[in-house]
């Protein structure tokens, strides 16, 4: 992913996660900081951005909304934008916090963008180490956003610029992050539909290479449907095309067995398995409003033997 296009996404996905703690009710992930790490204008710009592409959504959106921008924003967001980042955001941090509880001491971040784990987990700064991977020119945006909005680098947190997409990972590479051999847990969330299989396979073995027994991986993927299913309101449809048009086309989608395989030539077993059927009961049954699990994303964590 180009560096300007790494940062306009996690910006995005910030602006899902601050629109949600303002705007929705019950919350299915509080992350009460990602606002502060995005500007007025660019909230506006977003905003207004996502209103104006109303159509490409929602084709009868004059008669559904008429003028009405908030009603069109907030649809926007609920059907379309939040329910994968919102998701996959809680679950993983479940996990994290669970994974902690049972002896964890460090948790590998790739492709971070605007996380806020380690600012909002203040209680594990003397437990928990965080690394956060990511390109070097959005680690340096969230840099200045952090101290624009005063908000303190806990001494956990640690930056590890690498395009690890593209740059080669190494064997040796836990080394070069500063990674201590201890039990570890990696997120990869929104970045494994825009690799090859045989990207992730790679990445998956040397990742885990040096880890010991117990390390782990929490990732979001896309099922065997991905290019054939067009979700509610054609949202997968709409998700597909418009990674097309941003020069970033999603490449890979997998069976259920075609992922435990994956896990298994790196050294690990699948621990749980969430089906967008299990993300909705868990995350958005019972709502009243738009916000509902994709179709086609499966969530997983899987452990080294």
């Amino acid at each position: 992913m180009s560096q300007k296009a790494s940062s306009i996404t996690s910006l995005i996905s910030a602006f899902a996660r601050a629109y949600h703690v303002e705007h929705d009710e019950p919350l299915v992930f509080n992350d009460f900081a990602a606002r502060e790490l995005i500007t007025s204008q660019e909230l506006a710009d977003i905003g207004r951005n996502m209103t104006q592409g109303i159509h490409f959504f929602h084709p009868d959106a004059d008669r559904t909304f008429g003028d009405q921008s908030d009603r069109m924003l907030k649809w926007i967001t609920q059907v379309q934008l939040a329910p994968i980042t919102l998701s996959r955001a809680a679950y993983s941090e479940q996990v994290i916090l669970q994974e902690t509880a049972l002896g964890l001491k460090q948790v590998v971040i790739l492709g971070a963008g605007m996380d806020t784990f380690a600012v909002r987990h203040p209680e594990l700064e003397d437990t928990l180490e965080v690394f956060e991977v990511d390109l070097p020119s959005t680690q340096q945006l969230k840099r200045e956003r952090l101290h624009q909005a005063k908000l303190v680098i806990p001494q956990n947190l640690h930056f590890v610029p690498m395009d690890f997409t593209r740059d080669t990972v190494s064997a040796d590479w836990t080394d070069a992050a500063g990674l201590g051999k201890v039990k570890t847990l990696f997120t990869l969330l929104g970045v494994s539909y825009y690799l090859s299989k045989s990207d992730i396979s790679r990445l998956m073995y040397h990742i885990f290479t040096e880890m010991p027994a117990g390390s782990s991986i929490v990732l979001d993927y896309a099922d065997e449907n991905l290019f054939q299913e067009k979700g509610q309101y054609h949202r997968v449809e709409h998700m597909v095309k418009m990674a097309e048009m941003g020069g970033e086309p999603m490449q890979s989608c997998f069976t259920y067995k075609e992922m435990e395989q994956l896990m298994e030539n790196a050294g690990l077993l699948i621990y749980e398995h969430l089906t967008p059927e299990d993300i909705q009961h868990k995350y958005f049954g019972q709502r009243t409003d738009d916000l509902s699990a994709f179709e086609t994303i499966h969530l997983i964590h899987a452990v080294k033997k």
